[in-house]
């Protein structure tokens, strides 16, 4: 008898949603972001490099370009339902106008079945709700909201330029437009303790949020994080440290939430530390193993 998942996977949600296998189109679409431009900051976050989150895709190519690129290879044939992922920097940093045309850029194959939005709390309004919205009656829709701790403190030390009241204020929007929300943490920041991200747990259960992504925080090259590495600084969380960390956010998070990463991939040739995070397995098989040893469940101690 095959054993019940111990939490909820993105893969296992997207096959009953949509009735089989679907895969993301991640998409460079060409944005910057408010912590960067200096609208609230420059630079970005202490841990952002210079082309944002989706190092690996980072494209000159247009939009409709990349996303014919991706049908045109091996890639395409692996599925045949697909999510368009506008993953880097702000994906909704732009006018109304400018963020219609990018988002209709992508949407150019029958196959796509949802859109996804990468983006900071800072760059939710009414005005881009009632856009995404609009595309809810032919797609699946959801938003990504870069949280990564709810302590205010270790955000202004990161540079993160949003408060953590803003992003109650995004999520409630998002809510009453029938967006799902996905938003990311983050484990092991600088002078994160566990208890931090204890609160950081507790934080997200008061909010109604569909999707979770979990991530280790690395060190890549050319950024402000790199920095404090090399002068003693920051010092990286250990494998052991991070998968305990997860089985606790796992267990502690609603059980009605779908876990859409519980690993973050740090570019080899940009990454400096911590080193196991370049082997997926070990973190995705750790985390098994810790959780079969202790039994564990999401959402077993949600209250």
């Amino acid at each position: 008898m095959e054993e019940k998942e111990r939490f909820k996977h993105l893969n296992t949600y997207l096959k009953n949603k949509f009735g089989e296998r679907t895969l993301k189109i991640c998409i460079d679409g060409h944005f910057t972001c408010p912590n960067r431009d200096g609208k609230v900051g420059t630079g970005g976050c202490i841990f952002c490099s210079e082309k944002g989150s989706g190092d690996h895709i980072h494209s000159s190519n247009t939009i409709s370009e990349q996303v014919h690129a991706y049908f045109q290879s091996y890639k395409s044939k692996r599925a045949n339902k697909f999510i368009a992922y506008f993953q880097n920097f702000s994906n909704t940093y732009d006018s109304l106008e400018n963020l219609k045309k990018k988002y209709d850029a992508a949407l150019i194959n029958d196959r796509i079945v949802a859109l996804a939005i990468a983006t900071r709390p800072d760059c939710i309004n009414e005005e881009v709700c009632k856009l995404i919205n609009s595309y809810s009656d032919k797609y699946a829709i959801w938003v990504e909201l870069g949280l990564q701790s709810s302590n205010d403190n270790t955000a202004l030390l990161m540079n993160r330029g949003f408060l953590s009241s803003q992003f109650t204020n995004a999520v409630n929007l998002l809510n009453q437009y029938h967006i799902d929300v996905v938003t990311h943490i983050m484990v092991g920041l600088p002078n994160e303790t566990f208890e931090d991200l204890k609160n950081t747990v507790a934080f997200i259960n008061k909010h109604s949020i569909q999707g979770l992504k979990i991530h280790c925080t690395y060190v890549v090259k050319n950024t402000v994080l790199a920095d404090m590495f090399y002068n003693g600084q920051y010092h990286p969380i250990s494998l052991e440290y991070y998968l305990d960390s997860v089985s606790y956010v796992l267990t502690h998070i609603s059980p009605d939430i779908v876990i859409h990463r519980v690993s973050g991939d740090a570019p080899k040739d940009l990454l400096v530390a911590p080193l196991w995070n370049t082997h997926k397995k070990w973190i995705v098989n750790g985390l098994d193993k810790l959780l079969k040893e202790k039994n564990l469940y999401q959402g077993m101690y949600y209250k």
